[in-house]
């Protein structure tokens, strides 16, 4: 039984990296593969599974202005638009159940959002 990708990038119309992890870690996951790999993004695509304040500043910190959610909360939203991101979805809420919206909701900055976010992503692993 296979996992079901959660979030996945193209460039050109041809898929460059796939994630079936959860929460904010195949963000984390991207920048890594990003890195290692020398990728230009700055012509990706990226379709993720939900997208709340917390993704949307790690993808706009990335450079990735086309962006597709299968569930996108305004507050990602807010994030996007600000970034100058092209971005789509399938469903628009008001908020999503996750720790990051709340704790984000008052940042505007992309560093300071992603110390945050990357903190939380360590002890989140460290948990297992």
């Amino acid at each position: 039984m296979s996992q079901e990708i959660t979030l996945e990038v193209s460039i050109d119309g041809r898929t460059v990296f796939t994630s079936t992890g959860k929460w904010l870690h195949p963000l984390f996951e991207l920048e890594e593969f990003v890195k290692a790999e020398n990728v230009d993004v700055s012509k990706a695509a990226i379709r993720d599974k939900i997208i709340g304040r917390g993704s949307a500043f790690l993808i706009t910190r990335l450079g990735i202005r086309n962006v597709h959610a299968g569930l996108l909360s305004r507050l990602g939203k807010d994030v996007l638009d600000r970034a100058g991101a092209a971005c789509t979805w399938d469903s628009l809420v008001d908020t999503i159940q996750c720790r990051t919206e709340g704790l984000l909701r008052d940042t505007t900055d992309a560093e300071s959002a992603y110390r945050v976010l990357a903190d939380l992503a360590r002890a989140d692993a460290r948990r297992g």
